[in-house]
């Protein structure tokens, strides 16, 4: 098959093998299953093997043209710069443990590099069909903010972000029910769970995909995952790979962010393990350990955005990965709790002078757990998912002094909070999609 033909398809296998668009268009195949290329692109040549110096935009391009053959060259080259208007360059910390900082968009979040570009894309396509999409996001947090921002005022887009109540920093609230305009944000009486529950069993429901145009713009969705393959190669491109191939430690919720490196890896990307750092959310590292995957409800933690009983994304590794030994070859995971967070950020500020965010501070656990129990000397990047002023009631206290508020997040504060309560009932879900959007 060429390159022009790539075609994706469900993990449940079964149904028609669809274009990248329509893929993304759809969200969640018809048989609920996550797409996934049905052959890996091979990058090697004319991308990983040349990485070294190149920029996000260089990168996000070469990898995009491959993945979406459907658009013309220039044209995605285009939407790459217009989305990708800030770098995410790489912090050594220590000798061989580095951060690649993914904070530095809109909304100070590692999403924005996925929803930015998602944005274009959908936007690309809702005026090439002429037709009104409705994006439906379930978030724990940064998700919501980075894809309402993203979509703000987006021609042809509607979105509709579902958050739980109580259980998101107040940052975090601020930022994903202050935009307004096109974007609305329901407050769900429920947990994280229950709100991916909603967008899912919307995407089943007959009578809503016949009255509206669905699309979700979370990591099930192929679009959410692929432009988060570009900054795994910009972390490349920053390091000396040629005396080291590094390992990738990723603070991982729904394993979005994890799964788009895999898929990195999979197009011949150089990578020692991935490192899965989970809170005590610690589903993953159970399945890993056991070989069964059994899912449990979320528990809260100070690593909120990480609080995910049931990731969506392990479908996805299960597919890529199906025999267990050959994944576990591919993916090492450890959880921790909050006692092991706050000592994480107090110690690496107290050592290194940089403030980490929780999610981050797992993420560095996770690579120092690693790195004593696999003795390496390889160099290890820790993905730094969030702005530590994001997290500014936690870290805190921990560090002793007050972290400077960007002007993103203290225009956030400023604004009114617009949320529509609703309970986690499906009924009162899809009553509120046909009376807003049909």
């Amino acid at each position: 098959m060429s390159n022009s033909n790539l075609l994706y398809s469900s993990t449940r296998r079964g149904g028609e093998d669809v274009s990248f668009l329509k893929a993304m268009e759809l969200g969640l195949a018809p048989n609920g299953g996550l797409y996934l290329p049905e052959q890996w692109p091979d990058l090697s040549g004319f991308l990983w093997e040349q990485i070294s110096g190149k920029s996000l935009q260089y990168i996000g391009y070469e990898i995009a043209r491959k993945f979406i053959p459907a658009i013309p060259a220039k044209k995605i080259n285009g939407l790459v710069n217009k989305a990708l208007s800030f770098d995410t360059p790489l912090v050594q910390l220590s000798k061989n443990c580095y951060i690649l900082e993914l904070f530095h968009g809109p909304t100070l979040a590692f999403k924005d590099v996925g929803a930015q570009f998602m944005a274009q894309l959908m936007s690309y396509q809702a005026r090439r069909q002429n037709q009104q999409m409705v994006i439906l996001v379930a978030t724990s947090g940064d998700t919501g903010s980075a894809v309402g921002r993203a979509f703000e005022g987006v021609e042809g887009v509607e979105v509709c972000l579902l958050y739980p109540t109580g259980k998101v920093s107040r940052l975090q609230e601020q930022q994903l029910t202050t935009i307004g305009g096109n974007v609305r944000a329901l407050e769900v009486d429920g947990n994280f769970d229950d709100c991916q529950r909603l967008v899912k069993k919307a995407f089943s429901d007959d009578q809503l995909r016949n009255k509206l145009t669905l699309s979700s713009a979370n990591s099930i969705n192929i679009a959410r995952l692929l432009p988060q393959m570009f900054y795994y190669g910009r972390a490349l491109a920053q390091l000396d790979t040629a005396a080291y191939t590094p390992h990738f430690c990723v603070p991982s919720g729904n394993f979005g962010n994890l799964t788009a490196g895999l898929m990195a890896a999979k197009t011949g990307m150089p990578a020692h393990q991935f490192i899965a750092a989970t809170n005590s959310n610690n589903t993953v590292p159970r399945f890993l350990s056991t070989g069964k995957f059994m899912p449990k409800p979320s528990e809260n933690t100070l690593s909120s955005a990480m609080d995910v009983g049931d990731p969506s994304n392990v479908e996805r590794i299960r597919s890529v990965y199906s025999n267990l030994k050959t994944l576990k070859d591919h993916l090492w995971a450890q959880a921790f709790d909050d006692i092991q967070t706050k000592e994480a950020i107090g110690e690496v500020y107290q050592q290194y002078e940089y403030t980490l965010d929780p999610h981050t501070a797992v993420g560095y656990l996770a690579a120092q757990k690693y790195r004593k129990q696999k003795k390496t000397e390889a160099p290890i990047v820790v993905l730094g998912t969030a702005h530590p002023a994001k997290f500014a009631d936690i870290v805190e206290p921990i560090i002793g002094t007050d972290i400077q508020l960007p002007d993103a997040l203290q225009e956030s504060l400023l604004r009114a909070k617009k949320s529509t309560p609703i309970s986690a009932s499906f009924e009162a879900f899809k009553s509120f999609l046909i009376n807003s959007y049909s």
